[in-house]
């Protein structure tokens, strides 16, 4: 019982022993003088500071504001832990769906192949709309105004509106057409990176077989 009341008792007196401490702070201005406080001026309040015990000893460190260039720099290394996050992910999934760079070249060139089939079948539909547009065209050019004949009557209204919804869907297509090829051309291209990157984690050294096809 005795020992209960002396462990008690001395608990008892330790807290204001540990609430009478007070933080320490040491900092530097500019010109790199160093200054020791309890508190710190409002002029160096954005400065970093250390944190000392009653023995002197630093227990934290308190980050200042940083500078445009500070922000800037963290900024670009989270850019960079970033990009390497993505690319190790991106790994991971390429060793996981591929075994072989033949696998890789053999799923390429099937999705070209599919891009290939639209844009062959888009040009043989504008092919028929330029003919049809030729076609009426030529039956316009009996009414005005594509007739040069002063006489020659004002063209139906018909075939004046078939006449340019032909036009503009064979525009239609063209624009669809560009953007085929420049969908194929990037299909190529990023399985090209995919297949070079495969034999980089794979270490292997032989000729790429990207070079097998053009993409064409």
């Amino acid at each position: 019982m005795r020992n209960v009341f002396i462990t008690c008792l001395l608990a008892i007196l330790a807290v204001p022993a540990v609430a009478q401490e007070k933080e320490l702070f040491k900092w530097t201005d500019k010109d790199g003088n160093v200054y020791y406080g309890d508190s710190v001026p409002p002029e160096f309040a954005e400065r970093p500071k250390t944190v000392l015990n009653d023995q002197g000893v630093a227990v934290n460190e308190l980050e200042g504001k940083k500078t445009a260039e500070q922000l800037a720099e963290e900024e670009l290394q989270r850019e960079i832990q970033q990009k390497r996050e993505l690319q190790k992910r991106a790994d991971m999934t390429l060793l996981n769906t591929y075994l072989s760079v033949e696998e890789i070249v053999m799923h390429r060139d099937r999705r070209v192949e599919l891009f290939t089939a639209q844009r062959r079948v888009t040009e043989l539909y504008v092919n028929n709309l330029e003919r049809r547009h030729k076609s009426l065209r030529e039956e316009a050019s009996k009414y005005r105004p594509y007739s040069d004949d002063p006489n020659a009557p004002m063209i139906d209204e018909n075939l004046a509106d078939e006449l340019r919804e032909t036009k503009e869907t064979i525009r239609r297509h063209e624009r669809n057409l560009e953007k085929y090829e420049r969908d194929e051309q990037e299909i190529f291209e990023r399985f090209n990176e995919d297949i070079e990157r495969f034999k980089i984690l794979k270490g292997i050294t032989e000729p790429s077989m990207a070079a097998a096809s053009d993409g064409s």
